[in-house]
């Protein structure tokens, strides 16, 4: 007798593996890795290593608490924590060695709250790495906000102030503030800010793989962005916000790898439309109305809606009438059934 079988998310069309498209994930991310290790140092690196290893530790324990054998664990490895662990390492500051437990509590929370507990890859309603990062910083807010480092390269244009990032210092006192110019931003020399939100060249390199890997879809990501870009010009009045706005802060690493989570972004094409334009709002107008980086809570936010979205924007089944027949149809019935209560209302009066 046939049977199915029935797996969680993420769900591809093509002959791919979960554990394939985690590892592209990873080699994806290995330009913004190296550009925020050579821009940070070594403080960078072993950030990122406690949060990979303690993200892979996790679930790992979780998995030999549940009496599975390290066989059967590797067998059905997936490398989605050690995604996770390296997105939040990516997501933080380069801390001084004595927060070591800051990146590593911060993954155990990830991966055991946010995943795990939810019952494993493709079951959790928010992405872990960001809500690994939203521990982080509500957790250990003055290191998280006080823990920025230059980059050991110099800005190409003037001096940068140490007592914000640049994205801080646009929002508080304006775009004459920033002390760092477009291509600054665009390389990430002299521009303080998380280990990998900095090279915005080496996230490009990472979301130009992805796409021609058919792991992401390339809209999605430039929606988001160009979207929070003309809400910041909005607010700021200003259309030469545009382009400080979307280089600044982690507006790209979340873009292009967080908000496309497959398990935590919406399962089709009209929903996606709402999501990915509904976050570039927030996100804009979060980060004018607190005056700090908000890409991670907009995401977090915007996760717990996603439900919603897959349960009241539906595609259209095939063969169906178009959405325009189907709201006119709609419209018509409506109107029908006023006229009919009217007569009835009618019938009654005499």
């Amino acid at each position: 007798m046939n049977t199915v079988q029935i797996s969680g998310t993420p769900h591809t069309r093509k002959h791919r593996t979960t554990r394939g498209i985690m590892i592209d994930v990873l080699i994806a991310l290995i330009p913004a890795t190296i550009a925020g290790i050579v821009y940070f140092g070594a403080r960078a690196a072993v950030t990122i290593a406690i949060s990979m290893f303690a993200a892979v530790a996790t679930e790992w324990v979780w998995l030999l608490c549940k009496k599975k054998s390290f066989k059967e664990i590797w067998e059905q490895y997936d490398f989605s924590s050690s995604v996770t662990g390296l997105l939040l390492g990516l997501t933080l500051p380069a801390f001084e060695y004595k927060y070591f437990y800051i990146p590593l509590l911060s993954a155990v929370f990830a991966v055991g709250v946010a995943k795990m507990l939810f019952g494993g890859t493709g079951k959790n309603i928010v992405n872990p790495a960001i809500a690994g990062r939203v521990f982080a910083f509500i957790s250990f807010q003055s290191p998280m906000v006080s823990g920025w480092m230059t980059p050991q390269y110099a800005s190409l244009g003037n001096a940068v102030a140490s007592s914000a990032t640049p994205l801080t210092a646009m929002l508080g006192q304006g775009l004459q503030s920033m002390g760092v110019t477009s291509l600054d931003l665009f390389l990430g020399t002299g521009v303080m800010g998380c280990i990998g939100e900095t090279c915005k060249l080496a996230l490009l390199v990472g979301g130009i793989y992805l796409v021609c890997r058919g792991v992401i879809k390339w809209q999605w990501p430039v929606i988001y962005i160009v979207m929070t870009g003309l809400i910041s010009c909005a607010m700021g009045k200003d259309m030469a916000y545009f382009v400080p706005s979307i280089l600044s802060g982690g507006l790209m690493l979340g873009a292009i790898f967080m908000a496309t989570d497959y398990v935590t972004s919406p399962n089709n094409k009209w929903a996606s439309y709402v999501y990915y334009t509904v976050l570039g709002i927030i996100t804009a107008l979060l980060r004018f109305g607190t005056k700090i980086e908000v890409v991670s809570f907009a995401i977090l936010l915007m996760n717990l809606i996603v439900p919603l979205l897959n349960m009241y924007i539906r595609p259209r089944p095939f063969g169906a009438a178009p959405i325009p027949q189907v709201i006119k149809g709609k419209i018509a019935a409506i109107k029908e059934k006023a006229a009919a209560k009217k007569q009835a209302k009618e019938g009654d009066a005499q």
